[in-house]
């Protein structure tokens, strides 16, 4: 079996898999390093048939191409262009639009949305394998369009507090990752309860003078900044101006490539930034093979996506 290929551009990409065998070969690369199994019942008892996509189980009988059971099963769409779609969402600092992949795989625009979205669900991470430790910056931020702006029918009426507006929070170890969260509102028991779960206790977290973060001392170290006051570092190291970076990225992604999201689509949204954010630091290739290898899961319908 071939091993996978990093790719340093998009050019190279399309230089080394020109077809589309070549694509679902890289991705059997890719999906099978460990060895050939069943997506259907798990077994290693796997025979390969000479069309080089189509294998078959040694037990449960039943005949399978690599896609099954990934985010590519039931799709008509060629495994190439969904590796230029991988590489395009990879590796554009802040995403990009379905109107621009619908216009460079030449797809249509509700095809490039639903392709877009079965990638996020790729980058979701389900679970965490360990809590955040050390110096961890926590901040939460609003989501929406400005009041008016709307429709009078759907202005909710004042703009303090980020009424109308979705509330994401967010906590980032200042050596580690990053994780945000949709979340139904800012009060303490909600915030705190998301610190508890993901940060270990006795860690150090900076945050500001919001109410919510009321009480934290009581198992973290503590560090307050009062923005109202004026006031963004304290000792050059008591700040959050390391996850404010990172509100400012995803609003710049909101507002200068997708223009406007849905509250019912924004944990996607956010997942696909946070996954993003935390591989900044490795290089073009490796996110398109990383994000390649976590395609092995239930794929997102179309009637899902849009119920």
């Amino acid at each position: 079996m071939r091993t996978a290929t990093e790719f340093k551009s998009l050019f190279d990409l399309l230089k080394v898999i020109p077809d589309e065998q070549a694509a679902i070969d890289h991705f059997t690369a890719i999906r099978w390093r460990g060895g050939a199994f069943c997506p259907l019942c798990g077994s290693t008892k796997v025979y390969h048939f000479s069309d080089k996509r189509t294998h078959k189980c040694g037990d449960c009988r039943k005949r399978f191409s690599i896609k099954v059971g990934t985010i590519f099963q039931d799709t008509k769409i060629p495994l190439q262009k969904w590796l230029m779609a991988v590489w395009l969402i990879t590796s554009h600092k802040k995403g990009i639009a379905s109107t621009s992949l619908a216009r460079d795989i030449d797809v249509t625009q509700k095809t490039a949305w639903f392709m877009l979205h079965r990638l996020r669900a790729a980058a979701t991470t389900e679970s965490f394998n360990a809590p955040l430790d050390g110096v961890i910056e926590a901040d939460e931020t609003f989501v929406g369009g400005k009041e008016k702006n709307k429709h009078a029918r759907d202005r909710k009426g004042g703009t303090q507090g980020g009424k109308g507006k979705a509330v994401v929070f967010g906590m980032l170890d200042r050596d580690g990752d990053l994780r945000t969260i949709h979340t139904t509102d800012q009060r303490a028991k909600t915030v705190q309860g998301l610190i508890e779960a993901n940060v270990v206790p006795g860690s150090t977290i900076m945050t500001d003078e919001h109410a919510s973060y009321v009480g934290l001392s009581r198992r973290y170290y503590h560090h307050r900044v009062n923005h109202s006051a004026g006031e963004y570092v304290r000792n050059y190291c008591i700040h959050t101006n390391g996850i404010e970076s990172v509100w400012a990225l995803l609003k710049r992604q909101i507002i200068g490539v997708h223009h406007v999201i849905s509250p019912k689509h924004l944990s996607r949204y956010l997942a696909e930034m946070t996954w993003r954010f935390n591989r900044r630091d490795h290089a073009d290739g490796f996110r398109v093979n990383d994000l390649l290898a976590c395609a092995d899961r239930s794929p997102l319908t179309y009637r899902g996506l849009v119920a």
